[in-house]
């Protein structure tokens, strides 16, 4: 598939760059060539030598190399790519990345290409979290910086969470998606997905049944026709998605602030099962039983998101889509629903504990648009995903 593909992958100063030989492998392995360029950082971590015959290429890494630069190769590195890969990225590249540095060979590149561009952060937990790291990751996909990862896991420093570069072979598969000639290259995507956790005090919360499994399906059914997708999904069972970013959050209110921080896109798909309802005032400390008799508690409404992004007056996606999970007047409630959120289309299923669809494989829909209901037969949540994917391509065109 990446036959006749160019990659320019610049591999950064972390642990991880161990894994951009793995990716250079399943590369060339698929057709792609693949110039490297190391920054020094890097070269403590792998060899040029080891790259180069990897990649059957001569490797770059001095900005001030007089045989290249003799015809200012700097800049004609950066332009004959078909894409640009960072991995891994560290806290320090991104931060390059978003002030618009050009100090060394790597930077002075990326300032230099007008070909898109993919990074797959890796680093620390704690420098993943660090405001400033956050803060960089905000500016590089408002410049229209695809980010890949990363993920969730243990670390060689011992620690334990997010910042874990992307395995090479679901990077692979997201660089190929990027490539594709899909009728959603080049749009963006939002997919909310998963249930929510509305904490009552430190052990106990408020939950509903959806496993996510549907939300990941439509991301990766996106992403297979070429859309860049940000998947943000609360404790669901389902795997994550691979090729998509990923943000993890816990709560109704962490979910509304990562869609807004998603946004510009060009379509928003909202798959998620929102709580309606948090405790207003969650314990600090475990509630105990008490011989007075049961505790109280006092329940405020949880942010309409699906509402609030579709009523936008400036920023709305193209098309806002709305999932509606219901239990009786399957159509009716999804046709109210449409008009009370606002959005473009309510994809509603019945979620009768007979059915076996929430948490299920399975899924049986009614899709409500300005021109009416479609039913639907009872299929797959993949084969959902896929022609949902369609109609939203169809759609924008």
């Amino acid at each position: 598939m990446l036959a006749g593909k160019r990659i320019l992958l610049i591999i950064g100063g972390g642990i991880a760059a161990y894994k951009s030989l793995e990716l250079i492998r399943l590369l060339r392995r698929d057709g792609a060539a693949v110039t490297p360029v190391l920054t020094r950082a890097a070269q403590e971590f792998v060899t040029p030598l080891s790259v180069s015959a990897l990649a059957g290429e001569k490797v770059y890494s001095d900005l001030f190399d007089l045989t290249d630069e003799a015809e200012m190769g700097h800049i004609q590195l950066s332009r004959v790519a078909d894409l640009v890969v960072v991995a891994p990225a560290t806290a320090d590249m991104m931060a390059r990345m978003s002030g618009g540095h050009a100090n060394d060979l790597a930077s002075t590149l990326l300032m230099a290409t007008d070909t898109p561009v993919m990074i797959a952060p890796a680093m620390n937990v704690r420098m993943w979290d660090h405001p400033a790291t956050q803060r960089n990751l905000t500016v590089l996909h408002m410049d229209g910086i695809r980010v890949i990862g990363p993920e969730t896991g243990d670390m060689a420093c011992g620690e334990h969470g997010p910042g874990r570069m992307t395995e090479p072979a679901d990077l692979f598969r997201a660089i190929t998606a990027a490539l594709a000639d899909g009728p959603l290259k080049g749009r963006r995507v939002l997919v909310t997905s998963g249930p929510t956790h509305e904490p009552i005090d430190p052990v106990r919360y408020i939950a509903n049944r959806s496993s996510g499994r549907q939300g990941t399906a439509i991301a990766e059914a996106l992403r297979d026709l070429g859309a860049e997708v940000t998947f943000v999904t609360g404790p669901a069972d389902a795997a994550r998605p691979q090729g998509v970013r990923v943000v993890e959050v816990e709560t109704a209110m962490q979910m509304r602030e990562a869609a807004l921080a998603a946004l510009p896109a060009d379509a928003a798909v909202f798959t998620a099962a929102v709580a309606d309802w948090r405790v207003a005032q969650p314990s600090d400390q475990k509630i105990k039983k008490s011989p007075d008799g049961l505790p109280m508690l006092d329940f405020v409404e949880n942010p309409d998101i699906l509402a609030e992004i579709s009523q936008m007056k400036q920023g709305r996606p193209a098309l806002v889509v709305g999932f509606a999970a219901e239990t009786q007047e399957v159509e009716a409630n999804a046709i109210r629903k449409r008009t009370r959120k606002g959005c473009d289309w309510v994809v509603a299923n019945d979620v009768s504990p007979g059915t076996g669809i929430m948490g299920g494989t399975e899924n049986a829909v009614v899709v409500v648009t300005e021109a009416g209901a479609e039913t639907w037969e009872r299929m797959g949540k993949g084969e959902v995903a896929r022609r949902l994917a369609q109609r939203v391509a169809e759609a924008l065109g």
